[in-house]
């Protein structure tokens, strides 16, 4: 087996409080959650839990009343309709992802991934005996996979295909146009499992959403369609993922959560369905503060010699270009040799965090989430363009 190391989100995490402790003011741009607290109703369902004495082991894959608060959900949302046996909850929609590719997944099995991608798909289909197959996507076709690149990479040995839109890193989101052309595609392979990471669903911008089983039916008995409260309803703490697909995937997947950790936390669970049967007037708020913090993120990019960015439609990063500051030297006269150099450089001088490209199978890029306070948001982006502007670009060719 492969070796697998540390999230890098995480190690920036780690960094970033071993300065905040030394007493420097770090800003962390690298850390995908919200800002928002949890809406009020959603945490008081949790409180109502405790008193009511909802503490006790629920069903391995969920309660009912959870589960048929997910189906509504995908019925209302997504025009999908699934059974109780073809749900599952867990601790976190990583869970579930982890959870599908140990079910399914033999040695030499081939899992196709976008790039950019989230960090941790890789090492999950390697510690689940895959192998990644890693696709490139680019920033003058939107950051979205093409029929062409996507045909070209299945093999008799592909046993799933990983689609996530809106996109963690880019914030790209697939239209129904785009993501049918690869449906089309999908169906004349009847082998091939479609993983549809659908976590960012709620935070879009722009457009409509799109997630192929809804799009293409004939695929719908071998999709799995992955999301949870965490990223839309600000509840990352609160662990609860949960995914709809064939009843023997969701048996399969059941039974390694049985021996693992079992049920997802009782209090939680109440939360989750208070979230998805809840009122959603809250987002319009949310969005239009993401919107102005996404322009900030934005203009700042637009200011600094060396960085370039395309406006993200979805989730709440800008993935930006920083080629232009490879090759440059600080003013120790230490050459930035890489992004993670760029972001590294970023951290100890301008005390910001953010999240290297090749992290995410993109090299020469960094990842700046924009999920903070408006003003903090606004002091990380200044400390960004004049750490930036004492380097000494290295002169085009």
């Amino acid at each position: 087996m492969s070796s697998v190391g540390a999230s890098p989100t995480a190690e920036i995490s780690n960094k970033v409080r071993s300065l905040k402790s030394a007493g420097h003011a770090v800003v962390n741009l690298g850390e995908g959650e919200l800002d928002f607290p949890t809406p009020p109703a959603i945490a008081d369902a949790g409180i109502a839990a405790i008193r009511n004495g909802e503490t006790k082991y629920t069903a391995v894959s969920g309660t009912a009343d959870l589960k048929a608060a997910i189906a509504a959900k995908f019925l209302r949302e997504n025009q999908l309709s699934y059974e109780p046996r073809e749900i599952i909850a867990g601790a976190g929609a990583k869970q579930l992802i982890f959870n599908a590719f140990l079910a399914t997944l033999s040695p030499g099995d081939e899992v196709i991934i976008p790039a950019p991608y989230w960090v941790s798909y890789p090492d999950m289909i390697r510690l689940a005996g895959g192998e990644p197959v890693i696709v490139e996507t680019t920033r003058s076709e939107g950051w979205v996979l093409q029929p062409d690149a996507l045909r070209a990479a299945i093999t008799p040995k592909t046993r799933w295909v990983v689609l996530n839109s809106p996109n963690n890193p880019t914030g790209a989101v697939y239209s129904p146009e785009a993501m049918k052309r690869l449906t089309d595609i999908l169906v004349a392979h009847p082998d091939v499992l479609v993983m549809a990471d659908d976590i960012y669903e709620h935070l879009r911008f722009a457009g409509p959403f799109a997630t192929p089983a809804a799009l293409e039916p004939a695929l719908f008995d071998r999709t799995l369609t992955i999301n949870g409260v965490s990223k839309g309803y600000s509840m990352t703490g609160w662990r609860i993922g949960y995914a709809g697909g064939p009843a023997w995937l969701i048996s399969a997947m059941e039974i390694l959560q049985s021996q693992s950790t079992s049920n997802p936390s009782t209090i939680s669970q109440a939360a989750a369905v208070a979230a998805l049967t809840g009122d959603l007037g809250f987002m319009a708020e949310w969005i239009s503060i993401l919107r102005d913090r996404r322009d900030i993120v934005m203009d700042m990019v637009a200011a600094t010699p060396g960085l370039e960015a395309d406006t993200p439609d979805g989730a709440f990063y800008v993935f930006a270009d920083c080629s232009g500051l490879i090759g440059s030297a600080t003013a120790s006269g230490k050459v930035l040799g890489s992004d993670l150099d760029v972001a590294g450089y970023l951290l100890e001088e301008a005390h910001v965090g953010t999240v290297h490209g090749s992290a995410f199978g993109a090299p020469g890029h960094l990842r700046i989430a924009y999920a903070v306070d408006t003003d903090v948001l606004r002091e990380a982006c200044a400390r960004i363009t004049a750490a930036c502007g004492r380097l000494r670009i290295k002169k085009a060719a």
